[in-house]
C-alpha cells in the first residue's frame, strides 16, 4: 500500500496528516518528498544512518570536435544549450540530464559528467523507516531526487509519501506511483481554490483520492459542499485544537498530545483500504 499525502497549497497541514498517520500505523516507511523544504524530521526526529548524493548527467562539450551543427540545440526542450555565433554554450542549471544531446551529436563532441544536486538520507524514527530528500540550495529541479527516493520503496511496508505542495512536476513525480492520495485542505476560499486544482490533477492521473479537512471548524462549509457535489469522499475532519497547535510549535505530533486521535487515523486508513477493495 502506497499512500501519498498532498495538497493544492502549502500550509494546510499536509505533513501533519502524513506524520500522524505514520505514527498511528505499524510497519511504516515514511518518505519526505518535499525536497525543497523537508520538515517531517522536526516531528519524527529520526536517527540518520545513511546519506548519499544524488547526481544528474550534464553534457561536456569538446570544442575541437564541435561543428556547430545545432542538432543538440534544436533537440533540447529546456534551452540548456545555446549556439552563440560559433560558440556552443551550456547552462547546466537548465539541463534535465536526458542524454539526448550526446546521443544525437554526429561528431561525438558531447560526453557527460555527473553533477551533484542534493542528497537522500535514510534512518529510523522509532519503528518507522524514514527517508528524506534534500535539494541543494539554488538547484531548480526536485524531480531527480524524488525519483531516486521512490526506488527505495519497500513493497512489504505501508508507504507514506509526504508530497510537496501544489500541482507541479515534483508533486506529479511523487504521487504517480501511489495507490491512493489523501488531499489535505482547509475550509477557506484559498483552500477550496487550490483543492480544485489538486482534484483535477488526480483525476487526470486517474489515481483514487479522498480529502482531509484540517481546522474544519474555523472556516465555512464550501469545501464540504464541493466534495459532496463532486462525490469526493471526506476521509477525516480535524477541528482546530490549541493544545495541538502549541505542541506543533514545539515539534510534537498531534497523536502524542491527544492519543485518541490515533484511532481516527486508523479508521481513515481502514476506510481507504475498503475503498480500494471495492
Amino acid at each position: 500500500m502506497i499512500i501519498a499525502v498532498a495538497s493544492g497549497k502549502g500550509g494546510t497541514g499536509k505533513t501533519t496528516i502524513a506524520i500522524n498517520l505514520a505514527l498511528s500505523l505499524e510497519n511504516v516507511q515514511y518518505f519526505d518528498c518535499d525536497v525543497e523544504e523537508p520538515n517531517a524530521a522536526i516531528f519524527l526526529k529520526p536517527e540518520i544512518h545513511k546519506r548519499r548524493s544524488v547526481t544528474i548527467p550534464v553534457p561536456v562539450i569538446d570544442e575541437t570536435k564541435c561543428t556547430q551543427c545545432k542538432k543538440c540545440v534544436d533537440l533540447c526542450a529546456y534551452h540548456a544549450l545555446v549556439l552563440l555565433g560559433k560558440k556552443l554554450l551550456l547552462f547546466p542549471q537548465l539541463c534535465h540530464g536526458c542524454g539526448g544531446c550526446s546521443y544525437i551529436c554526429p561528431e561525438d563532441a558531447i560526453t557527460e559528467q555527473q553533477r551533484d544536486i542534493g542528497v537522500i538520507e535514510q534512518g529510523t524514527a522509532g519503528a518507522i523507516d524514514f527517508i528524506q530528500g534534500l535539494l541543494n540550495v539554488g538547484e531548480p529541479m526536485a524531480t531527480p531526487i524524488i525519483k531516486q527516493q521512490r526506488r527505495l520503496i519497500d513493497p512489504e511496508k505501508v508507504v507514506i509519501l509526504d508530497a510537496p505542495p501544489g500541482t507541479s512536476c515534483p508533486v506529479i513525480e511523487t504521487v504517480r506511483s501511489a495507490d491512493y492520495v489523501i488531499l489535505v485542505t482547509e475550509p477557506t476560499p484559498f483552500g477550496l481554490n487550490d483543492l480544485k486544482l489538486a482534484v483535477e490533477t488526480m483525476r487526470e492521473l486517474k489515481i483514487p483520492f479522498g480529502v482531509v479537512i484540517n481546522c474544519a471548524d474555523i472556516g465555512n462549509d464550501e469545501v464540504k459542499n464541493y466534495c459532496a457535489a463532486e462525490r469526493i469522499p471526506v476521509l477525516l475532519e480535524l477541528a482546530w485544537n490549541r493544545c495541538i497547535a502549541e505542541g506543533y510549535s514545539r515539534g510534537q505530533p498531534a497523536v502524542t498530545i491527544v492519543p485518541d486521535l490515533k484511532q481516527d487515523f486508523q479508521n481513515m486508513y481502514a476506510a481507504i483500504l475498503s475503498k480500494l477493495c471495492v
